[in-house]
């Protein structure tokens, strides 16, 4: 049931079925959250998919100059999504050298979660707030849909008590689903083959789910108060 089919996507899943102690039925609600690559990629009848489905904020983490169709995207990514309110919550600032020098090398990596908190807690805390504040439900993304969307869906779901293997295995479907695709011409997972990606998370599965057993102490790094934490979790949980 976490699996979704719109059509025009890929690897969109909804956040709820996950193991939590915090929830009343033992897992994560459906129907709440879910996460996905650019949402432009969407057709017309993907839309209306996502809709039925709940979609009626979309929070999209990318930056300004990510935004709006590319060649060969579907006619609707052009044109207004109806009924849907988008927020822009960016977590990556391309002007900040520091973030650049040091997470720009391990942006498809957990490795770089931590420094995006400590270097730039504002632009997380906003991007959380705005998945904890939203109409529900809320479609979250970046652009492949892997790495920030990656990074804010760990937070969400360590905070709402998914376990930390849990968390790491919903970020590795991701890597799985985009590596080898060649989705991305930047990208050095879009030519990877099976054997790479394995490799691969056999050295980052282990550092994402540090991040997420210790996700109260990236909550305070960021600055989220208490009742900013209480609408995240209830996001999930509630």
């Amino acid at each position: 049931m976490r699996v979704l089919a719109w059509d025009g996507y890929r690897d969109v899943r909804d956040l709820g079925g996950l193991p939590t102690p915090l929830s009343s039925t033992g897992t994560t609600q459906l129907g709440r959250v879910a996460r996905g690559p650019r949402r432009e990629w969407l057709t017309g009848t993907g839309r209306e998919e996502a809709f039925r489905w709940g979609v009626r904020t979309v929070v999209d983490l990318r930056n300004a100059d990510e935004h709006g169709p590319r060649t060969g995207d579907p006619h609707a990514a052009g044109t207004p999504w109806i009924g849907v309110t988008v927020v822009h919550a960016p977590t990556e600032d391309p002007a900040h050298a520091e973030f650049m020098r040091t997470c720009g090398p391990i942006l498809d990596s957990p490795a770089y979660w931590w420094h995006n908190a400590r270097l730039l807690p504002d632009l997380l805390r906003a991007a959380l707030l705005a998945v904890a504040t939203a109409e529900p439900g809320v479609l979250v993304h970046c652009s492949a849909g892997r790495d920030r969307t990656g990074m804010v869906v760990a937070l969400l779901l360590a905070h709402a008590g998914v376990p930390p293997e849990y968390v790491a295995a919903d970020w590795a479907e991701s890597v799985r689903a985009t590596a080898g695709r060649g989705y991305h011409a930047d990208d050095r997972q879009s030519s990877w083959d099976a054997a790479q990606v394995e490799a691969f998370l056999a050295e980052t599965v282990p550092v994402a789910e540090e991040t997420a057993a210790d996700v109260s102490r990236v909550l305070d790094v960021i600055g989220l108060d208490d009742d900013g934490r209480a609408r995240l979790r209830d996001r999930l949980v509630g």
